[in-house]
């Protein structure tokens, strides 16, 4: 009620009445013309669904969803690609083989930097209390493990076995490789990687990280991805479950010390010295925005923008296109010396996708194959398995022209195909073709990134009027209805590179998105199912306020209710315990996006240093500082049981007392002093932070609750964070002969 809600809150009754009769009354007298508008921090909690589904609940109790100028509209955080699928088949090479290899980075990170080892949230505080505890798990990666064999999410590595071994056994024992792996995965000697992770064999030796701060800004949990996955020094404050006592996964075969320093090499890819590239054995050097040709979209507005190369690469960098080309290229030669890797069968593992007949699969119960359940049904039960060749030595060949799949099997997405003849001829002519003797001779060509653009924006609806029209026609064979017409006036229209570099192009309106974009109506999302009767991507085909999900009901979220944030046990032990003769407090871990930076990218820029305080910085409210004893501009240091940050305090009276705010992206690299606690150099913002998953954020084979790329899977949140605070009373540069100190003596002019 809005009484009860006060207290949670701060926001009076009066308020919310208010303000909930004006916004229905809007809705009622406009024909739903009453929107909502909100950011990505409601995206940093752990109960972010139950937010969003309250708001568009009551978006949907006021009809106001597809509507022009009403609806929900969302600011950062969720972008998505605009033509993606015209970047698909480049991106994942399905012009060449299909399905790719995909996997989810939150889970994939929480198994291998083995932050699991030390999880302090147990699943049963945060089950309904209606629900049969026995029933379901403690820990949080048994639920991910669960949803990787049953075909709910992806998993990388797949399996304990190299997957083209696994064909290669097939074959000798006159197998089919699918009918094989699913033997072998019954009788227990080929098993998922998941269930053994600190098994040597299923550990992420190489990685190759590109456009991401992953040791950086990127990854929550660093100082756990410092420690497991590259074993170095790090600001880890707490022992593993092992040592303390607390839960252990179930579905995993439990190693008592877990493995550090698991990848053996990293390069990243970047245009300047991130932490991350600090951290890894190679950096390559690569061009920058006025360096190179590419495109940029969102889904936050509708145009396609290009980024123009005005000037050479400096030095030794080169764009990123040319810098993968001549990955391929060295790749390829390598493969056929001695017969290293020569044309090789894969088995590919796939989940239960959305908008696939698969989303369908397990709609009413929950039964696992491995625990006798049921039988092994790869599609039903468990993941898709799929054998496809890889043609190693024509890796090259084949990362520079476009492959014949897209003629064979045409494109598609969202559920939909359509044949794609017109485009890969319309690249022929504008790309030209392959002349070289192999097997993409007469294939259209993409040398240069600008023929990778062209290849994106030919065969994306949204950039080709010719593919918009025919998917439209595509998806009214299944709605039985005609949608043509969304897209007949553009028919003719294709946007090239061109074109874009003399002005912005507005997209044409796509089936792959749920509004449209015309002159007379704005995007708004659920525009089309409204308007032109497409069912609602879900279960029962409508909007839904009940989700009956077994994983849904035992954690009591069928319907919209409030949830109060998780207590993620960081404090406890550690305030208090490393005393430094200052007061401490605890306040809340909030880290919006940058204000003195380039974006939320990066702050190590000398102009946006100089505009802040030189370095990295806190807000706290003038209450919790006078608490502290802590003046603006005090050497500080944050920490909980993950890690610490040094740095200094902005004191405001524009944050609200009980929270602790870091702008993010602050890298540890520029005037990071040593912290008390960790006696290593401070860390940044995700240093005191560690991913904490959601079991109903694992669900598949439910219609809307089901994997896909860039839509459905589990999601890293940070702000039921609680850190400790407290003045510094030493500030150490460790620039001592032990230290992390620059070579003397430091040159006195510049």
């Amino acid at each position: 009620t809005p009484a009860w809600q006060e207290n949670i809150t701060g926001v009076s009754r009066e308020k919310v009445i208010q303000v909930a009769r004006e916004f229905a009354a809007t809705a009622d007298k406009t024909k739903g013309r009453s929107m909502i508008i909100l950011g990505a921090g409601l995206n940093h909690w752990y109960h972010m669904d139950m937010a969003y589904r309250g708001i568009i609940n009551m978006l949907m109790m006021c009809g106001c969803i597809g509507q022009t100028g009403g609806g929900w509209a969302h600011y950062v955080g969720q972008e998505k690609l605009r033509p993606q699928t015209g970047w698909l088949p480049l991106a994942f090479g399905l012009d060449w083989s299909r399905p790719p290899r995909h996997m989810n980075g939150t889970s994939f990170f929480y198994n291998h930097s083995s932050q699991w080892r030390h999880e302090k949230v147990n699943i049963h505080e945060v089950l309904s209390p209606l629900s049969d505890k026995g029933e379901m798990p403690e820990h949080m990666l048994d639920y991910n493990i669960k949803s990787e064999r049953m075909g709910w999410l992806p998993s990388a590595p797949q399996m304990n076995k190299n997957p083209l071994d696994i064909v290669r056994d097939a074959q000798a024992a006159g197998k089919d490789p699918k009918d094989y792996l699913v033997e072998q995965l019954k009788s227990g000697d080929i098993r998922f990687a998941a269930e053994q992770p600190d098994n040597p064999d299923n550990f992420p030796r190489n990685m190759f990280i590109w456009r991401s701060n992953l040791l950086g800004s990127s990854g929550k949990g660093h100082e756990y991805m410092l420690k497991y996955l590259l074993g170095t020094k790090n600001g880890v404050m707490n022992d593993d479950n092992g040592v303390t006592g607390g839960i252990i996964p179930e579905e995993i075969d439990f190693e008592q010390k877990g493995f550090e320093g698991k990848v053996d090499l990293v390069t990243t890819l970047d245009f300047r010295m991130s932490s991350t590239c600090v951290y890894s054995d190679i950096v390559l050097p690569t061009a920058t925005w006025y360096e190179k040709d590419d495109l940029n979209t969102s889904d936050m507005h509708p145009f396609i923008h290009p980024l123009s190369q005005a000037i050479d690469p400096a030095w030794e960098a080169r764009s990123d296109w040319d810098i993968y080309k001549g990955l391929a290229k060295k790749f390829s030669e390598i493969a056929v010396i001695e017969d290293n890797l020569g044309v090789e069968k894969d088995i590919v593992t796939v989940p239960m996708l959305h908008d696939t007949p698969g989303e369908l699969a397990q709609p009413f119960d929950v039964k696992d194959w491995k625990k006798g359940e049921c039988e092994l049904v790869p599609g039903k039960t468990a993941p898709n398995m799929v054998v496809v060749e890889r043609d190693y030595p024509n890796l090259y060949k084949q990362f520079t022209s476009v492959g014949p799949l897209l003629e064979k099997l045409g494109n598609g997405g969202k559920g939909i195909s359509w044949n794609t003849d017109d485009e890969v001829a319309l690249l022929r002519e504008l790309n030209h073709t392959v002349d070289e003797e192999g097997i993409s001779k007469g294939q259209p060509a993409i040398d240069s990134a600008i023929d990778a653009a062209e290849m994106i924006l030919s065969l994306a609806p949204e950039t080709n009027g010719n593919v918009a029209v025919k998917a439209w026609e595509a998806l009214g064979k299944l709605t039985g209805r005609d949608h043509k017409h969304l897209a007949e006036p553009k028919h003719d229209e294709k946007i090239r590179f061109r074109d874009i570099q003399a002005q912005p192009r507005k997209i044409i309106s796509s089936p792959t998105w749920s509004g449209l974009e015309d002159e007379h109506v704005s995007y708004n999302a659920g525009y089309t199912n409204v308007h032109e009767f497409i069912p609602w991507r879900t279960i029962t085909g409508r909007q839904q306020f009940y989700q009956d999900h077994p994983w849904m009901q035992a954690f009591g979220e069928q319907f919209v209710s409030y949830r109060p944030p998780v207590v993620t046990h960081t404090i406890e032990g550690l305030k208090g315990k490393k005393p430094n003769g200052n007061k401490e407090i605890v306040l809340n871990w909030i880290t919006p996006h940058q204000k003195w930076g380039i974006h939320s990218t990066y702050s190590d820029n000398l102009l946006m240093l100089t505009l802040s305080r030189g370095g990295p910085i806190i807000w706290l409210s003038e209450v919790d500082a006078a608490e502290a004893d802590i003046e603006d501009n005090d050497w500080v240091e944050v920490f909980n049981a993950n890690g610490a940050i040094t740095c200094r305090a902005v004191v405001s009276q524009r944050v609200n007392q009980g929270m602790v705010m870091m702008y993010h992206a602050q890298e540890r690299i520029v005037n990071v002093p040593g912290s008390e606690t960790t006696g290593t150099r401070g860390g940044h913002h995700n240093s005191v932070t560690r991913i904490i998953m959601k079991p109903t954020h694992m669900i598949g084979g439910y219609a809307q609750q089901s994997y896909g790329f860039n839509y459905y899977g589990t999601v890293g949140c940070n702000r039921d964070e609680f850190v400790v605070v407290r003045k510094m009373s030493k500030v150490d540069w460790l620039d001592g002969p032990d230290g992390d100190g620059l070579p003397q003596p430091l040159p006195q002019t510049v």
